[in-house]
């Protein structure tokens, strides 16, 4: 027998079960996401400034990458789920890293080089390394169990999408509370802890994920 008639044959045999268990994908994702908008409140909070910040382009587009970041994540996620190969997948994420590198050259543009180590370093470096990923956990885990009842085709991979989405959940949160809004900080901090958590996700992924 062949892979591919295999692979049809254990998606055929886990039948309508398995569908129905991918289907609760999106309440998995939400109640992670609620245990961490819970966390989120009861520790760091919104930023005092919020309603002014609102006002600001860079917080503005600071949200917009994240929630684009979120959405890629999820698509990318959802495919990876599939126990069908899945070409090339980190193109699904280009859009993304064009944004960020647009908004990186236009921040260069727009201050003067002496300040460029001010806004990459900013304030909040460190509570930004540890705080997302703290807060990507309970969504990582939501989203580990419910890929669990599907057949990835690359466990690792699955598990990378789902710390991948789950880092931008926490990302997206901790955005609201960050006083550093540049593109500089956001596109260095924000992406090493998201490159923490998709590790930690493909780790994950592979142990659990194998079918």
């Amino acid at each position: 027998m062949k892979t591919e008639q295999l692979i049809d044959a254990l998606v055929a045999d886990r039948g309508p079960a398995s569908a129905s268990r991918l289907s609760r994908f999106p309440i998995a994702l939400g109640l992670g996401i609620l245990v961490s908008l819970a966390a989120f409140l009861a520790t760091l909070g919104v930023r005092p400034d919020f309603i002014p910040s609102i006002e600001t382009w860079r917080f503005d587009l600071k949200v917009a990458v994240m929630l684009l970041a979120w959405g890629l994540a999820l698509s990318l996620c959802r495919a990876l789920a599939s126990p069908f190969e899945v070409r090339r997948p980190a193109l699904r994420l280009l859009p993304l890293g064009l944004v960020l590198f647009a908004t990186v050259v236009v921040e260069l543009m727009l201050v003067p080089p002496t300040e460029w180590a001010t806004r990459l370093v900013g304030t909040n470096w460190a509570v930004c390394l540890t705080a997302i990923p703290l807060l990507s956990l309970a969504p990582l885990a939501a989203l580990l169990i419910a890929l669990r009842s599907a057949a990835p085709q690359s466990p690792a991979q699955a598990g990378a999408a789902a710390g991948l989405l789950a880092a931008a959940s926490g990302a997206t949160l901790y955005a609201l509370h960050c006083f550093d809004d540049s593109p500089l900080f956001v596109a260095t901090w924000y992406g090493l802890a998201t490159a923490l958590v998709v590790i930690l996700g493909a780790v994950l992924g592979r142990r659990l994920l194998r079918w």
